[in-house]
């Protein structure tokens, strides 16, 4: 079904035909045209542009596929209607057949020629664009999608520069070089405008508010006429429906009527109106607003209040033009209101974090606030905050759920010396970030309540701590935390606390393996006994790893136990246990007990002295598949490292199966990456780091690059990092896995007995087959999942 999606009609146009726009019932003939220009007829199952995504069934498939907008190049209904001008609806008869005024249409894609057809107008969405092409000389039309992702731009009618030069009022040379100009000021996305005017503090904002002054005064209806996005009868017609509702804003009438999109409006706004637009997540906002504006009016109106002076308030909202909220605050706090602008995402984000959600009792601002922030005078004595105190427990709470709501991995706590505020500070995809301070006063208060939430022993300050939080019992979100505290100078004490991951593996296949080391890792889980190691940094998803090939291999024909430290993830039929390193219940220890206890398969979460390194060994030749993690930077260094255990190489090379060397890197924005055609000097860069400590020829690397990447005569595209909403204009959104996979062959084996140094072993496993490290993130850049900087950063 195509639910609740209706596919749009063009203004001032009805549809007079039986079949109708779609009310969303039935299923659609259609055909689709692939991004490899490979078409397909079938039935249009569902559409949902929200997501960017349709689903469509081949004529004769029983089941549909889903099709991510990104894959597609247009969308054709193939079932034609009929459509009428609603000006000339009164003088048509039911059988009229009356000619309508079509358009030339030119949609310019990322790649490939572009699409050129006629239209009967078009209704251009956030997600796409709508054309109606004519059929003939009748008034029957077939409706077309283009999704607004593949697409650079579009052109209706003839271009104004044509028609003068036609008539030699201008050269053919200023029209090139205006339309040039116009072209960049009206493809700059919103994302773009905000990094160069970097809006994030007080001052840039009054510079922009001054600027603003300084420009001739203009309504949107007339900026909107002068870039020629609008025409003067679609003014008209939003102005008369204006008048219906004097509260509704002219902009919010034309994104409804179609005539413009939303970031349409806001580019003018921004660009021509030279309304401030602010990054809200940079900006510091001042505490003592959110006694001045309410909660309620701020989440009804969604604005956010940003500063003040004597005069006047300066506010962030989505749409600047919006009276009604402005009139309200005006009324309610007696100053002047400045509004600037900003995006929704990042207002309703700022709103939930300063106000607060409605249901948590709390947000940071106001937590702080009540501490004292916003006045705090260092040399008066501290106000006494205990652990047990309610606004300090709710401040704790704060923090962790926001944490998790934000996709963070580890909260750090950093307590500072003297009398500077606390920092509190999130790792999320692998970069920190700046979160809140906290009244230097309340910084015990603070680490004796996390001490208490993980049963830590408060009055210990000298030595570091490990703990494990069961966020459920104090809060309202079922989370687990491992904490550690660090002792620092000055009598200090830092916290950083690890957010564990979902109790639940994940399969082989998603962890982003190549399909070499996917074979291969598959071949050697099912092995009946052997060792296999996965190395990496903290935080690599070593454990994640391991998890997966536990998962793949986990049947009731199997017993599996694991030691861990902590148990992470769990699954059912694994019986795992926990290190408790206080009674001496170590990784050894676990282990020479798990070799009485009838295992087939043996996980050790880590492998980290050679005790350890020993048992593994006996373990796995004495007929059990063993599994274990080192804290080592290459899968040829982690056989070099068990060797300097003092392992005996024979036995060594005969029980290992394999070493996994992963890392995360961070993924590009699928929504904003910026695609680009590669250069020889960038193509010749990576062609040598990717031979780095290999034998391979540069130039047959090369040449198998532009073979299997390569378009248009052997031309490769990359992509680097853009900016948008939804990846907090970074350019990069979530991680994806960076591994290579050393199997032992025979090769491999004989050098292990030879204790081959480290540069031996890798030559031998690449000629094997094995990608490095290096390699693999190279491959991935090609597949546009992330770029060189990422890769050569870890």
């Amino acid at each position: 079904m195509l639910n609740d999606f209706k596919w749009p009609i063009p203004a001032h146009y009805d549809v007079m035909s039986p079949i109708g726009i779609n009310d969303g019932s039935d299923i659609e003939p259609a055909d689709i045209t692939m991004q490899n220009s490979r078409s397909q007829e079938g039935l249009l199952v569902r559409m949902d542009g929200a997501e960017a995504f349709l689903e469509f069934r081949t004529r004769r498939a029983t089941t549909s596929v889903r099709i991510a907008f990104g894959s597609l190049r247009l969308l054709r209904l193939t079932d034609p209607v009929v459509m009428t001008q609603l000006m000339l609806s009164d003088a048509l008869t039911d059988d009229a057949t009356v000619p309508l005024l079509s358009q030339k249409c030119v949609v310019n894609y990322h790649s490939g020629e572009p699409f050129v057809t006629q239209t009967l107008g078009l209704v251009s969405k956030p997600f796409g664009l709508f054309l109606y092409v004519p059929i003939g000389g009748t008034n029957k039309v077939t409706r077309c999608f283009i999704p607004a992702e593949v697409m650079r731009n579009y052109q209706l009618g003839e271009h104004l520069g044509k028609m003068l030069v036609e008539e030699q009022l201008v050269s053919e040379t200023k029209i090139s070089a205006g339309l040039e100009k116009q072209e960049q000021l009206r493809s700059q996305k919103l994302g773009d405008y905000l990094k160069q005017k970097n809006i994030i503090t007080q001052e840039n904002i009054e510079a922009a508010l001054q600027s603003q002054k300084n420009k001739p005064q203009l309504r949107l209806g007339e900026a909107l006429l002068q870039e020629n996005i609008i025409t003067e009868l679609q003014l008209a017609d939003a102005l008369a429906a204006q008048m219906q509702n004097r509260k509704v804003p002219l902009g919010d009438i034309l994104v409804e009527m179609n005539f413009v999109s939303l970031d349409t409006i806001k580019r003018v706004l921004a660009q021509k109106l030279g309304i401030p637009f602010v990054n809200l997540r940079g900006f510091k906002f001042d505490p003592a607003l959110i006694k001045t504006v309410p909660a309620d009016f701020v989440r009804k109106y969604i604005v956010m209040p940003l500063y003040q002076t004597s005069t006047r308030m300066v506010v962030a909202m989505e749409n600047p033009l919006a009276n009604q909220p402005l009139q309200e605050l005006a009324f309610t706090t007696k100053l002047k209101i400045d509004p600037v602008m900003a995006s929704v995402d990042d207002l309703r984000l700022v709103i939930s974090q300063v106000y607060g959600l409605q249901s948590d009792g709390g947000n940071i601002a106001e937590l702080v606030y009540e501490l004292g922030a916003d006045d705090i005078k260092f040399d008066l004595p501290a106000e006494v905050i205990t652990e047990s105190d309610n606004t300090l427990v709710r401040l704790v709470n704060k923090i962790i759920i926001d944490a998790n709501e934000q996709g963070v991995s580890d909260i750090h706590i950093e307590n500072m010396k003297g009398n500077r505020p606390t920092r509190v500070r999130f790792r999320k995809d692998g970069v920190m970030q700046a979160y809140s301070e906290v009244p230097a006063q309340f910084r015990n208060a603070l680490v004796s309540r996390i001490k208490i939430m993980c049963r830590l022993d408060i009055s210990e300050k000298r030595r570091s701590q490990d703990g494990k939080m069961n966020f459920e019992q104090y809060g309202p979100a079922a989370i687990e935390l491992r904490v550690l505290t660090i002792p620092t100078t000055e009598g200090l004490e830092d916290i950083v606390m690890r957010i564990l991951a979902a109790p639940k593996a994940v399969s082989i296949e998603s962890l982003g393996l190549s399909q070499y080391g996917i074979d291969g890792l598959k071949k050697l889980a099912l092995k009946p006994h052997g060792l296999l190691f996965v190395c990496g940094p903290t935080g690599s998803g070593k454990t994640t790893t391991l998890h997966s090939l536990l998962n793949f291999i986990n049947t009731p024909e199997r017993k599996i136990w694991t030691v861990e430290d902590p148990v992470e993830i769990t699954q059912d039929g694994l019986r795992q246990v926990q290190v408790q390193t206080k009674i001496d219940w170590t990784f050894a220890a676990v282990l020479r007990s798990f070799l009485r206890a009838d295992p087939d398969v043996i996980m050790v979460g880590e492998t980290r002295d050679p005790e350890t390194a020993k048992t593994v060994i006996e373990a796995s030749l004495t007929g059990h598949l063993v599994f274990s993690t080192m804290h080592t930077n290459s899968a040829a260094e982690s056989v070099v490292r068990l060797l300097d255990f003092g392992l005996d190489p024979f036995n060594f090379a005969d029980a290992l199966l394999g070493v996994v060397g992963q890392r995360l890197a961070r993924r590009l924005c699928n929504h904003c990456k910026i695609f680009h055609e590669a250069g020889d000097e960038e193509l010749d860069m990576l062609a040598s780091e990717y031979c780095f400590e290999t034998e391979l020829d540069k130039d047959t690397v090369l040449r198998r690059w532009r073979q299997h990447y390569g378009k248009n005569e052997g031309a490769i595209t990359l992509y680097k990092a853009g900016g948008c909403d939804l990846c907090n204009d970074s350019g990069y959104k979530g991680r994806l896995g960076i591994h290579e996979v050393l199997i032992a062959t025979a090769a491999v084996k004989k050098k292990i007995h030879a204790r081959a140094n480290v540069p031996e072993i890798l030559q031998t496993a690449v000629s094997e087959g094995m990608l490095t490290l290096r390699q693999d993130g190279i491959e991935k850049i090609f597949q546009g999942q992330t770029d060189w900087e990422q890769i050569r950063a870890i």
